[in-house]
């Protein structure tokens, strides 16, 4: 499945399920979309999730560039348009449009998956940072 894009959530997930579902897709890099990679869930930390996807032969990248600023979260949870809206402006930064050309160029040649909490796409900003991922490069599109 080289080339495409997935997109998936931790949050009903062990470590070990995240894993193993990266690995069943056959995705080769995770870049992980959150702001700031740290958990309140046991073992998702950037750390232990990036030891566990590179013990499976799986790149980790962070791209903070793409995280939703944390005050603005609970509006976008609701799909209240100002916190939409405002999302969008991170998304057209400077450095968030670099993150997603850096996204685009790798799924030239791997598999790539955009990972954060939410375990519902449609109350989370990686499903933002997908669509502007398509809009540069033409790509399938996966759920887990």
């Amino acid at each position: 499945m080289t080339g495409a894009l997935v997109t998936l959530g931790y949050e009903q997930r062990t470590l070990t399920e995240l894993a193993d579902a990266l690995v069943d897709a056959g995705v080769e890099m995770v870049v992980d979309v959150r702001l700031t990679p740290m958990s309140r869930k046991p073992g998702m930390s950037k750390k232990r999730i990036s030891e566990a996807v590179e013990a499976v032969g799986i790149e980790y990248v962070h791209a903070k560039a793409l995280g939703n600023p944390k005050d603005n979260r609970d509006g976008f949870h609701r799909g209240e348009p100002a916190a939409l809206a405002r999302y969008r402006t991170v998304l057209d930064s400077v450095e968030a449009s670099t993150a997603l050309d850096d996204i685009a160029d790798a799924l030239k040649t791997k598999t790539v998956a955009l990972l954060c909490l939410e375990a519902d796409p449609q109350i989370c900003h990686r499903t933002l940072v997908a669509e502007a991922v398509r809009k540069k490069r033409r790509v399938r599109l996966l759920e887990l």
